[in-house]
């Protein structure tokens, strides 16, 4: 928590009539609550400003809130805000859009200083945690349905607090959400994980066809047939990939998605103990130690990225055998 530097941001805020508040492309919960969260709380506060959250909707996403048209002709002196993204290269929706000053929000590890203001706390659950404490720590407004993305945000970069890195100041944070808003946290589970039956069955094919090698890395790539089979998205798998948690003996896995669309590999990568995001970044990829994604247009990355997250896999069962 940096209460100096939230007062900075929310100066910033204050300066600027025009604000667009962008994330990065295939947004997971975090990602969109982060940014919708954002944009209705500067709203609130100060009705009279243009505030915009771009890029490609989802939507399964929809009861998070519409996201605006992207439509920048004739703004002028643009505050632009980017939430859980650590680089403009996977910023989705600001093309065209000519920006004063940028500040990015953000829990992933930097990878370059492209921002002005850059507000990154590595030891956040989520974007969204960040965003509450802004919010709560500065004079911009909080309502329920403000509270509740946040909520939505924090629990599913956390995995309902399970994954490692969830700290006390996430707990914190959150009873402070429900104390000032009287929030039904309960009910908004089912946003989270309602599914249709079509994605039930795909999570079945998921798990009949993990490959898990004898170093404990499971691997599936899911071709753009299985995706019309199944008839869903190519998101749908980066969202189930936590649910693979707590396989006995699997360490890090995997789901390769192909998408026909844009021609390019989507690879979400967990890991239970492994160090998995400096892998991640030599196929051009990234993120946390234990979470991180690549995003490929070769296959040969694809055979590399697999082979060295085995031997990965290897060096860390070899090291727990060690300690026995």
């Amino acid at each position: 928590m940096n209460k100096g530097l939230e007062k900075v941001i929310y100066r910033e805020i204050k300066k600027y009539q025009n604000i667009v508040i962008a994330r990065h492309i295939s947004p997971d919960p975090d990602a969109i609550a982060s940014q919708i969260a954002l944009r209705d709380s500067i709203k609130k506060t100060f009705p009279q400003k243009k505030v915009f959250a771009v890029g490609m909707g989802v939507s399964k996403f929809k009861e998070y809130g519409l996201l605006d048209k992207s439509d920048f002709a004739g703004m002028e002196k643009v505050l632009l805000i980017i939430t859980d993204v650590p680089n403009l290269d996977r910023v989705d929706g600001i093309e065209n859009l000519k920006y004063d000053k940028i500040i990015k929000i953000d829990h992933h590890p930097a990878e370059k200083q492209e921002a002005d203001i850059s507000y990154v706390n590595e030891t956040a659950s989520s974007t969204c945690e960040i965003v509450a404490n802004l919010i709560m720590n500065t004079k911009l407004e909080l309502d329920s349905n403000i509270a509740g993305n946040l909520f939505l945000g924090i629990a599913s970069d956390s995995d309902r607090f399970r994954i490692r890195g969830t700290t006390t100041e996430t707990f914190k944070t959150i009873i402070k959400l429900i104390e000032k808003t009287n929030l039904d946290f309960v009910s908004l589970y089912d946003i989270l994980y309602e599914r249709p039956m079509n994605e039930i069955r795909f999570h079945a094919y998921l798990s009949e066809n993990l490959n898990i090698s004898e170093n404990g890395f499971g691997y599936v790539k899911i071709s753009s047939e299985v995706i019309k089979e199944f008839k869903v998205d190519t998101a749908t798998a980066s969202n189930m990939v936590n649910d693979f948690n707590y396989i006995k003996d699997l360490y890090v896995w995997t789901f390769i998605t192909y998408d026909d669309k844009n021609e390019i590999y989507k690879v979400n990568i967990r890991s239970r103990g492994p160090v998995i995001n400096e892998i991640a970044s030599k196929y051009h990829g990234g993120g946390h130690k234990f979470a991180s994604g690549v995003r490929t247009k070769s296959e040969e990355d694809i055979d590399n990225l697999l082979k060295d997250l085995d031997l990965e896999c290897q060096k860390y069962k070899e090291g727990l055998s060690l300690k026995d």
